[in-house]
């Protein structure tokens, strides 16, 4: 198999990156009624903004991080991996980025949300140690809210 890349994503992955969307959220249209809200976003905005990271594996995106930095947190705005990439730690992997982003943002929590259908969604993050802060409709969604403080470094002695 070949290497993952990880990197600040480039208007050259805006195919990729809408491709990979789709792919991850289709499945929760009839479960939701509608597009989930990172199938409606400005991909080539977000971009531009450098608020996107990706990973390739031989140079086809496979996995999808959007942040936005706040005064207090960090926020995950859409994380997203390939059907065919799932189960090989590559979310573990993007939360564990989004981590670093928020330290070096100097704040210490990274929060998310996701939908209250997204019940896979509602097993995962806990496990990632996240907890639930909220739940209520935001921009049209029924959104369950997480939060987690971010894990210090290790200091190698």
């Amino acid at each position: 198999m070949d290497a993952l890349r990880e990197d600040t994503a480039r208007e050259s992955d805006l195919p990729g990156i809408e491709a990979l969307v789709r792919e991850a959220y289709e499945p929760y249209v009839e479960r939701i009624g509608r597009e989930p809200g990172p199938m409606r976003a400005d991909y080539t905005a977000i971009v531009g903004e450098g608020r996107a990271l990706v990973l390739r594996r031989a140079g086809r995106v496979v996995a999808l991080l959007v942040t936005s930095v706040h005064p207090d947190h960090l926020l995950i705005e859409n994380i997203a991996v390939a059907a065919s990439e799932r189960g090989n730690g590559l979310g573990t992997r993007l939360l564990a980025v989004a981590d670093d982003l928020a330290r070096a943002a100097g704040v210490a929590e990274v929060r998310l949300y996701t939908h209250v259908m997204m019940t896979e969604n509602l097993r995962y993050y806990p496990r990632r140690g996240f907890r639930e802060t909220g739940r209520r409709v935001d921009d049209g969604f029924e959104r369950v809210f997480f939060s987690r403080t971010v894990p210090s470094q290790d200091v190698p002695s």
